[in-house]
């Protein structure tokens, strides 16, 4: 058995472990097989060494989520580690299921935007191994919301220096006519699914800040012939169109 310290620093620890330590129990039973134990301003962790690491991190996002927030209760814990599973018994199959809860974003107001299904989950584990992924699908799946929350914790966690979002801005099947005002007012229409995934990751002013000096940047497609895209997550919508 292995041993992992993650240190805290909480100004009101029982708004964060619970009253008689409620919060850290319902810790304890999303990670049954590991033993988590508090001790002032400190948190260790007893379990698998292989699996050590992984738990390690959820808690440090429960942490970062308090921090960010000032709030943990049970609601909050479900929504990030997932409800419990008790037709699952198996630890592995149950670790498992763990993993495929991680939040991805946590956005304005606490809202936890992380992988829904199994193919959402499938594109997370694909974008983490390769530097293209093609994400095929019927609408309303989930692969532009999902891309954009990868793209948002890249820039969050400082991996990327900016993100470029870009579709063609032809009309799929539909003829809008002729659309007023400058290029970006022309095009906004096209990039509305874009913009509404980022309004659900990122605060209105950071969001605008972010517009205004080109940390993101959305553009047509065919602007982009010839770009530079150094230190850029980029995606690319509707790309059948």
């Amino acid at each position: 058995m292995s041993e992992l310290i993650i240190p805290v620093d909480l100004q009101n620890p029982v708004a964060f472990f619970g009253v008689n330590d409620s919060n850290l129990e319902l810790l304890r039973k999303k990670f049954p097989a590991f033993k988590i134990v508090a001790r002032g301003n400190e948190i260790k962790i007893l379990g698998d060494e292989s699996q050590l690491v992984i738990v390690a991190e959820k808690i440090s996002q429960a942490i970062d989520y308090y921090h960010h927030y000032g709030k943990f209760n049970e609601d909050v814990i479900d929504n990030l580690f997932g409800k419990e599973d008790k037709s699952q018994t198996n630890e592995t199959n149950r670790s498992s299921d763990e993993n495929g809860k991680e939040a991805l974003v946590f956005g304005p107001n606490g809202l936890v935007v992380k992988a829904r299904t199994a193919n959402q989950q499938k594109m997370v584990e694909s974008c983490e191994r390769n530097d293209i992924v093609f994400a095929i699908g019927p609408a309303g799946t989930g692969k532009t919301y999902t891309a954009v929350a990868l793209a948002v914790r890249a820039l969050k966690n400082k991996e990327i220096k900016r993100i470029v979002l870009t579709r063609p801005a032809v009309e799929a099947g539909e003829n809008l006519g002729f659309l007023p005002g400058d290029l970006k007012e022309k095009i906004d229409p096209y990039l509305r699914p874009l913009y509404d995934a980022l309004f659900d990751m990122l605060p209105g002013e950071k969001l605008k800040f972010f517009l205004e000096n080109g940390v993101i940047e959305v553009a047509p497609l065919a602007f982009m012939r010839g770009r530079t895209l150094d230190n850029a997550f980029v995606i690319l919508d509707e790309a059948q169109n």
